[in-house]
């Protein structure tokens, strides 16, 4: 699933190409939108909250998409050719005069009011890159739950929005930490807060996220995706397995030598 910063970018080249812009084609495949007609609409803006998409329009009425693990805004200039999948994959088509953005693979396509925008996004934290940050308010709910996994935990996007397993594995490495830790275990679970919001920002104009600082391919994480490959800070296998709860389970990267705490198995 997209990290908060991926989203965050993608409504910010949405919203760079289609605000302030009326709509000349909007083809919304889905079956619930089959039949309804966008077109001559403005765009005024588009927004993230959290890993949703929020495409506000004229006339009180808001597009809402999620990306989850497969789904995908791509942008294209008049007669350019749309690379982003098969045609069957196409889920949105919103074009102005100038650009046309196309939705591939949405699992979450839906028309509401603006004014109900709550009801599909009120259940949030405090975003990480939203206007309503508020690092006590996340550190209180998470806190809320002391005995619960702290990669858990900050998966749960009730807690604060934006992070995901990326952002997890990484997290936990610098804080020293397995996701299995209980997060009343965490020391100075303050810093953890803040350096999430720091990681995030500082991805979030660029594709990709660097946690190491360094750029180069195969040295952007110390551990994520970096299964039985050296920890980039002191050269042990990185070991890997599956952490969250029943049916939202995901994989967990950790070193053994840098990280403390609780891992499956015991060891």
């Amino acid at each position: 699933m997209p990290e908060g910063d991926t989203v965050w970018l993608t409504a910010h080249r949405l919203h760079a190409a289609l605000g302030g812009r009326a709509l000349v084609r909007a083809d919304l495949r889905v079956p619930k939108l089959a039949t309804v007609d966008l077109a001559g609409r403005l765009v005024t803006e588009v927004v993230p909250r959290g890993k949703h998409l929020m495409t506000r329009l004229e006339g009180g009425l808001t597009l809402h998409s999620h990306l989850r693990m497969e789904g995908a805004w791509h942008l294209y200039g008049p007669g350019e050719r749309w690379r982003g999948g098969p045609e069957h994959q196409v889920r949105a088509v919103l074009a102005t005069a100038e650009r046309t953005a196309v939705g591939y693979r949405l699992p979450v396509l839906a028309l509401l009011e603006t004014a109900e925008e709550p009801d599909v996004v009120g259940h949030l934290g405090p975003d990480l890159l939203g206007p309503d940050w508020d690092p006590a308010r996340a550190l209180r709910a998470l806190a809320a739950e002391p005995g619960r996994p702290v990669g858990e935990a900050l998966l749960d996007q009730r807690n604060l929005a934006g992070i995901g397993n990326v952002y997890v594995a990484e997290l936990c490495f610098l804080r020293g930490v397995t996701p299995w830790t209980p997060f009343s275990e965490v020391k100075a679970p303050e810093k953890l807060v803040l350096l999430a919001k720091r990681l995030l920002e500082a991805n979030k104009a660029r594709p990709g996220h660097v946690t190491t600082g360094d750029t180069r391919r195969g040295r952007t994480h110390w551990v994520y995706d970096r299964a039985h490959r050296p920890c980039l800070r002191c050269g042990a296998p990185v070991q890997v397995a599956e952490h969250g709860p029943e049916g939202q389970r995901r994989v967990a990267y950790w070193c053994p030598n840098c990280q403390r705490g609780p891992v499956p198995g015991g060891g």
